[in-house]
């Protein structure tokens, strides 16, 4: 049996494998692990089954750095070799429709009976430790700029929206508002990109609520962008806005949401700057 270092032919060939089942996995379809397992043998150079078994937790791990969803039989095990991840980067690279999607579950047909949102607290106040991996996770969500490739996928961001619209106008029903529930306004979607904040709704008590959706497929901890315009309102209007954090949305929506301050909760890094001549 070998023991080496996995080559990059292995490591393209097993990570293919994986994105197989995960297919599957996310569109409900049934697979059977021990079977890709038992096909990748043959292929590999002399890798036992549980090394193979391993490796598959190293691929969950991997995405979940990069903010995407994996396996849930295959629970992430950490301090992987950077060729692994760079394995997965170029199966991402070579098949760019995986990124582009988003799951029907994100995006209700009929919003009135959309199924509420899991919201919990934030990973600030959640009174657990930081997790021993999240420097390796966030090492790579910068290598590979994930909180940019969220930013720039429209389709998931839409979807994240309208998911939360639904959300808010669910919520407010249930509270006996309807009055309010009509209010509710998908201001990105109707006025453009430019007030700060996407959607315009309100607590039971009819207090505004000036909510930014910022939505990922991956976990909780995945980075994401703000804009200078987004941070502008937010402090000029810190008692009514708020970002409403989507996570695991391509499987079962979750959520949290931040309140002014926002560097309470999380590190802000300038990622660009404004030339200006002199």
């Amino acid at each position: 049996m070998s023991n080496g270092a996995w080559t990059d032919q292995e490591n393209d060939l097993i990570v293919a494998d994986y994105f197989a089942m995960l297919a599957n996995d996310v569109s409900g379809r049934p697979y059977n692990k021990a079977e890709h397992r038992r096909g990748l043998l043959p292929l590999l150079n002399g890798r036992s089954e549980g090394s193979v078994e391993f490796k598959h937790q190293n691929i969950s791990a991997v995405l979940k750095g990069l903010g995407e969803d994996w396996i849930p039989g295959y629970k992430p095990a950490f301090n992987f070799q950077m060729t692994l991840v760079d394995a997965v980067a170029r199966w991402l690279a070579l098949n760019s429709a995986w990124l582009g999607r988003h799951s029907g579950v994100g995006a209700p047909t009929g919003l009135a009976e959309a199924r509420p949102i899991w919201i919990g607290p934030p990973p600030t106040l959640s009174n657990q430790p930081p997790p021993q991996e999240l420097e390796q996770m966030l090492h790579i969500a910068r290598k590979f700029d994930v909180a940019a490739r969220d930013e720039r996928n429209r389709a998931l961001g839409r979807a994240g929206e309208e998911r939360v619209l639904a959300h808010e106008r669910a919520a407010l029903k249930s509270e006996g508002r309807d009055d309010l529930a009509r209010k509710v306004r998908w201001v990105s979607e109707e006025d453009g990109d430019g007030a700060g904040y996407d959607i315009a709704s309100f607590a039971p008590d009819g207090r505004p609520r000036l909510i930014e959706v910022k939505t990922t497929n991956g976990w909780e901890r995945t980075p994401f962008h703000i804009s200078r315009n987004e941070l502008a309102v937010a402090e000029e209007r810190r008692s009514q806005w708020s970002l409403f954090r989507l996570w695991n949305f391509a499987r079962e929506p979750k959520a949290f949401e931040l309140h002014p301050p926002l560097d309470a909760h999380v590190s802000l890094t300038a990622t660009s700057f404004q030339a200006s001549f002199h």
